[in-house]
């Protein structure tokens, strides 16, 4: 079960709207899941509503006092069989929050990987290919109307997530989450790991790359002695991206443990993540950098920036530690 980072993302989200949108089908054959994750929020101070179309008949009326006995602080919210449901959830407010749909599948890209985290420009420069792609037929009319919705800042986040066991919680609560965002008003903060949570969030990305055989393993205990030498980018307060410093000498630093949460992939992390540490490592008077990765990603972004492949003789202490890896350097002026 991926690890709950419940007090650091509570502090985004207590106080706030969250409103969760799921078809009949979808609420009938997941309805003890949703409710558990409902609860889970409401106990963190989350306000939350509930909408969903199960028609109006005799054998759903054991559902609908189910709802209501073990949601009381959680608006329940039926959209009329005769209204279009994702319009009426869209239109049913002036302002949300979070908005959270919850279907058979997340959005996948043209080539099938399922998409993380997208802003609406991404989303309106490829509407053709979105549309081909996504899982849920539904949606290829919606994106339009969600798009919409966001950039008249009538709603900052909608969550697109496959219904099951978790799902909610694992979305908001983790570092990956479980399954599409798509927003715009994303806020990035670079800063110094300060807190044992931040520490805690920090192993957790570096775990993931080290299952993918790019990172050499670091044990928590490691990050936490050291974590004067990490560094994180924050996206509305949440760590989704680290970095951490190694000393080589007196005008060069290496970027080693350079990851980024998998959720934030393509939406430019890397880049602030890499140019911010390089500007506050600079201010501090450091103006060379090397990195040693095989990762096909970071390379990719290292060439971005200005980065070249080789290894440089007075750094020949550095490779021998390991030997089978590019090293990429940069000076600065």
């Amino acid at each position: 079960m991926p690890q709950l980072h419940i007090e650091e993302y509570t502090r985004v989200l207590a106080g706030k709207e969250v409103f969760i949108a799921c078809r009949e089908g979808i609420l009938r054959d997941h309805f003890q899941a949703i409710i558990a994750d409902i609860k889970f929020l409401k106990r963190q101070g989350i306000a939350t509503a509930l909408f969903h179309n199960m028609s109006n008949r005799f054998a759903n009326q054991q559902h609908f006092k189910e709802l209501a006995t073990r949601l009381p602080m959680t608006k329940i919210v039926r959209v009329p069989s005769d209204k279009d449901f994702y319009q009426f959830v869209l239109d049913y407010s002036d302002a949300v929050f979070k908005l959270i749909f919850l279907e058979r599948k997340y959005l996948i890209d043209p080539e099938g990987n399922k998409i993380n985290a997208v802003t609406t420009r991404r989303i309106r420069q490829s509407l053709g290919d979105f549309r081909n792609a996504i899982a849920n037929t539904n949606f290829r009319d919606v994106l339009e109307r969600i798009c919409q919705k966001i950039e008249d800042a009538l709603v900052d986040r909608v969550h697109i997530l496959p219904a099951g066991k978790h799902t909610i919680k694992h979305e908001l609560f983790t570092v990956e989450g479980a399954g599409t965002l798509i927003a715009n008003n994303f806020v990035e903060d670079f800063r110094q790991v300060q807190t044992d949570e931040e520490v805690a969030i920090v192993w957790n990305i570096l775990e993931i790359y080290k299952r993918q055989g790019y990172l050499k393993p670091r044990t928590r205990a490691y990050v936490d002695s050291n974590r004067h030498s990490f560094y994180v980018t924050a996206i509305d307060g949440i760590i989704v991206g680290c970095v951490e410093k190694k000393d080589i000498d007196p005008e060069t630093v290496e970027l080693g443990a350079l990851a980024i949460s998998t959720k934030f992939r393509n939406q430019r992390v890397g880049v602030h993540t890499v140019t911010a540490f390089i500007d506050l490592m600079a201010s501090q008077g450091i103006y060379k950098f090397i990195s040693l990765t095989n990762n096909p990603l970071l390379e990719k972004l290292y060439n971005q920036l200005g980065f070249v492949q080789e290894s440089r003789s007075e750094y020949n202490d550095r490779q021998a530690q390991s030997p089978d890896v590019k090293m990429f350097y940069k000076h600065i002026e």
